[in-house]
């Protein structure tokens, strides 16, 4: 697996464009199992994911095209409707290919979804979902078959909010029969940014961006061309990272109302923030002050940016106490983070964090994409090197994060798997090819 070397230290400082969202891309590439049109896909990041999810796409039949971030998506000769193990163990978006096709072809055989060991992420509500909207469910050998003869409108209550259950339920709606209505659906951008999508091929969907959907469903959706919205949570990461090195940045590309959470926790900790229409500008000219938080669902403090912000915390003048209530395994970074010296104490969701004033670089392993992303954070403000293993996961949600960071003046650099596996002996190449 490669990994990453950082040299501590360095203030980032510098101007950086934001990449397409990760979580809005996945299900907008499904949408594209809707119709038989091509579909054009615009700002799409080159993520590990996102290649998987078009693999995917492409042993099922439909054929795709990647350039400069636009992908174009054509399901006219969809060769089966089945989903293997061996795509969806490695990406938990894989189930969202449920919904498409079982709304478009009548049949589908998805396996049950894999992704980052963060908690349970169970599926019950798309299955409950999809059942109300008179599918017969089965689920067998690892394997959900889902077949009807066309799905029917329903007015269906989510027992909780779920993102991935919201949008395989709300892209089965556009071809239902009737009226759908989703009642608790999720509020997230990515949420909003598929709803948007699905009305340029044709759907009629009101009550984008809040808790109630109304599906009205149609007989066919038609081709259409969209601009993914930009990834906030790789913003909230850069955003972070600036601070923890007392930096000064801007990010470009980016919908500053997308950060509203983490922009305030930000302001909080002692960084200045500026916004314009499409731009971020940062500045932390100090160590930041702790700032205590609680996860929560949009509009609400993103998980997704807890790991990131617990790193910050870490270096800040105080106490925090930083309260995770969507994933219960979302603090295996804790004990990452203790290894360069961080002060943590967890009792079951909640750790309590008391900052101290410099971090010291090791040898750390990422146990999932967000855990990875902080432990570079606490890398670049640690004194000395600070190697991140398994930078797998990284992979997966960020688009060539080490080129970014080395725009802004950090010092990382890729270990490539084929390379020396002893520390010793990369220290010594490394030092040769500086001579």
């Amino acid at each position: 697996m490669d990994k990453f070397l950082i040299q501590g230290g360095a203030c980032l400082n510098g101007e950086i464009h934001v990449s397409g969202a990760k979580n809005a891309a996945l299900p907008s590439l499904c949408a594209s199992l809707l119709c038989a049109e091509p579909l054009c896909l615009d700002n799409i990041p080159d993520l590990q994911d996102v290649r998987t999810l078009l693999a995917l796409l492409k042993d099922m039949g439909v054929q795709s095209a990647m350039e400069a971030g636009t992908v174009t998506l054509e399901s006219g000769r969809i060769i089966h409707g089945v989903v293997p193990d061996e795509r969806v163990k490695t990406m938990r978006a894989s189930i969202l290919a449920l919904g498409p096709l079982l709304a478009r072809f009548g049949e589908a055989y998805v396996s049950l979804p894999g992704g980052c060991a963060i908690g349970a992420r169970p599926i019950d509500q798309h299955i409950m979902g999809l059942h109300a909207m008179g599918a017969e469910i089965d689920i067998q050998n690892g394997y959900i078959h889902a077949r009807t003869r066309r799905l029917k409108g329903c007015r269906f209550v989510f027992d909780r909010i779920t993102v991935t259950g919201t949008e395989n339920l709300l892209m089965a709606a556009t071809l239902a029969e009737g009226e759908t209505v989703l009642e608790n659906a999720a509020r997230e951008p990515e949420v909003a940014d598929l709803a948007t999508l699905l009305c340029a091929m044709g759907a009629q969907i009101q009550g984008i961006g809040t808790h109630r959907l109304v599906v009205q469903g149609v007989s066919q959706l038609h081709g259409a061309r969209h601009r993914v919205i930009p990834d906030r949570i790789e913003a909230g990461t850069f955003l972070c990272a600036a601070a923890a090195t007392q930096g000064k940045i801007t990010l470009k590309c980016i919908q500053p109302g997308l950060l509203d959470a983490a922009l305030g926790a930000l302001c909080a900790a002692g960084a200045k923030i500026k916004t314009g229409p499409d731009w971020i500008h940062a500045q932390m000219n100090r160590r930041p002050h702790a700032i205590s938080f609680q996860t929560a669902e949009y509009p609400a403090f993103p998980t997704d940016l807890q790991a990131q912000f617990m790193a910050l915390d870490c270096l800040s003048d105080g106490c925090a106490r930083i309260v995770e209530t969507i994933f219960e395994n979302r603090l295996m970074h804790v004990q990452e983070l203790k290894r360069l010296g961080a002060r943590i104490h967890i009792d079951h969701n909640t750790a309590f964090v008391t900052g101290v004033p410099r971090l010291s670089g090791a040898t750390v392993t990422a146990t999932d994409l967000r855990a990875s992303a902080s432990l570079v954070i606490a890398g670049l403000a640690a004194d000395g090197e600070t190697w991140v293993k398994r930078i797998d996961h990284l992979d997966r949600g960020y688009d060539q994060m080490e080129i970014k960071l080395a725009a802004l003046g950090a010092s990382v650099r890729r270990i490539d798997a084929e390379e020396p596996h002893t520390e010793v002996e990369i220290k010594r190449i490394a030092n040769a090819r500086a001579a």
